[in-house]
């Protein structure tokens, strides 16, 4: 019997303490080497984008590979890339927690949407207020002290 499924995850992580230090002119070769990571992992990437500040990644969950491994291999391999390519010299490293939101194949386009506009969509909201956002419209309890 084969396996079916369709687990469609946003997943959000910022630089530490929010620094803005992604560099626009150099994100297209940071979102490439992330796209790599998530096909190795026999997953799909729909949408990668963010700010100078934070990413978004719009990907299919494979089944043998568990969220938590996903973001791992994402934030540690990108950290040594981004240091090794010296594209982002003000880069430290990433935060340490991340948020993974689901979504159903009826939002899918919506949500690569909101993905591929984050620019715009950070003239008039801040990062603080787009995450509080996403926490709260999916139902998830949070303590302000832990988010910054």
């Amino acid at each position: 019997m084969s396996t079916f499924r369709q687990i469609y995850y946003q997943i959000v992580f910022s630089t530490k303490n929010r620094k803005p230090v992604l560099n626009i002119e150099h994100e297209d070769q940071l979102y490439k080497y992330i796209w790599g990571i998530v096909k190795n992992k026999n997953c799909k990437l729909y949408r990668i984008n963010g700010m100078s500040d934070h990413i978004h990644i719009f990907t299919d969950l494979h089944p043998s590979v568990s969220l938590s491994s996903l973001v791992k291999d994402i934030k540690v391999s990108s950290n040594l890339w981004i240091k090794q390519s010296g594209l982002f010299p003000d880069f430290e490293e990433w935060q340490s927690g991340y948020g993974a939101f689901t979504y159903s194949e009826r939002e899918k386009d919506m949500i690569i949407n909101y993905i591929k506009k984050q620019k715009e969509h950070h003239k008039n909201e801040s990062f603080e207020t787009e995450y509080k956002t996403l926490l709260k419209d999916h139902g998830i309890e949070f303590d302000e002290k832990y988010l910054w």
